[in-house]
């Protein structure tokens, strides 16, 4: 090899290096390429951003959504995992790719609004119906299907504005919402949700992450995992999934998980709850009476030792152990979102409460600011 073809080898080498080097650099740790979630959806820009803090933990949100793509936290042993289910792209989640929540800011109103109806100050509203003859999350182009538009973005914390027509899905009045996201030094995600209306409404927001703590969704489910729910009653559902307006104690059902217990131990029991729900998929009447400071419910992954705590100033918690997962999403690490593979907690009010007058109230009116707050807490055992 002469000196000329020695010099070119080696310039091409390096090149190759320094460009693989750069390409590296852009990856997060969960293995997500921003420009991945650099388009444009109803002529809106998206983007990646990403959270951390001195333990190493990282955080990626997409203001498409306003949805959690990852969270990589330290396990027993110190290495990081990848804890919530999501996909690779930011068009992954565009609504003619998948119809999906995952990780999503849901707005107006999260979970589901019986036959689509409610009557508010003498008014009947008619709402889609997209799940059992239901308004399930907002309806079919719910907040979830929006870009939020990014008010404050640095390594710490993200604050996502949405501005909610009037008549968006048929909701009632001009709605200006924010969710903020904060990772906190102590490896907590501080969720924050805040809205106005110009126009009396109703509103209830969540985050509708799917969590699986062995941050290796290809080879466990969430069954094994360990349960705790700060509550000790339930609203139970028919088989459309809609609450009755009843509240049932969970003493004596598979629904007490007020001590620990893996998730699949009554997960099949013969139990005309567990069938209507086709496992758990219900909301949980929360015994901590608002309190930030009281755990709501906490998540417990024998493989990891990684342990999810949940905060809220809500009277409900959804639980949903991703009954209808059924393996055609195919998300981050080209893994199939199989049956049970991941758990879902989402603070909220109680579902259909618009039609139940004696549950905590939905209604926002104008000159009332609508707050609500949310907290995963991340640590080992």
């Amino acid at each position: 090899m002469n000196t000329l073809i020695k010099t070119l080898f080696c310039v091409t080498a390096a090149a190759i290096s320094l460009t693989s080097c750069a390409q590296k650099e852009k990856t997060t740790k969960s293995g997500l390429n921003p420009e991945d979630f650099v388009a444009e959806y109803n002529e809106a820009p998206t983007a990646l951003y990403t959270l951390t803090n001195k333990n190493g933990m990282e955080v990626c949100i997409t203001n498409f959504g306003g949805r959690i793509v990852s969270i990589m936290v330290p396990d027993k042993d110190g290495n990081l995992k990848d804890v919530v289910l999501g996909f690779p792209t930011v068009k992954d989640y565009f609504p003619q790719n998948h119809l999906s929540d995952f990780g999503a800011s849901i707005g107006r109103y999260a979970n589901r609004i019986g036959q689509g109806k409610f009557t508010l100050d003498g008014v009947e509203y008619q709402l889609p119906r997209n799940n059992f003859m239901h308004c399930l999350h907002g309806g079919p182009t719910g907040w979830q299907y929006q870009v939020y538009e990014t008010v404050e973005a640095d390594k710490h914390h993200v604050k996502l504005m949405r501005v909610s027509p009037d008549g968006d899905n048929n909701f009632p009045g001009t709605v200006t919402a924010y969710t903020t996201y904060t990772l906190t030094e102590d490896n907590s995600i501080e969720i924050s949700y805040e809205a106005t209306t110009d126009a009396p409404t109703i509103i209830n927001m969540t985050n509708h992450s799917y969590f699986n703590l062995s941050g290796d969704p290809a080879a466990y489910d969430v069954i094994d995992d360990v349960l705790y729910i700060n509550a000790s009653a339930i609203t139970p559902i028919d088989r459309t999934c809609m609450t009755s307006g009843e509240i049932v104690p969970v003493e004596g059902t598979p629904f007490d998980f007020r001590t620990p217990k893996a998730i699949g131990k009554d997960i099949a029991a013969d139990d005309v709850q567990i069938r209507n729900g086709n496992g758990y998929d219900h909301n949980w009447v929360l015994s901590n009476n608002g309190s930030m400071d009281i755990a709501a419910a906490e998540v417990y992954s024998p493989v990891t030792g990684i342990v999810l705590t949940v905060y809220t100033d809500e009277p409900g918690l959804q639980v949903y152990t991703g009954n209808f997962l059924d393996g055609s999403a195919i998300g981050k690490n080209g893994v199939s979102y199989k049956f049970r593979s991941g758990i879902c907690l989402e603070s909220q009010k109680y579902p259909d409460t618009p039609n139940k007058p004696e549950w905590p109230s939905a209604v926002l009116r104008p000159g009332e600011t609508y707050t609500s707050h949310c907290t995963y807490s991340f640590s080992t055992r």
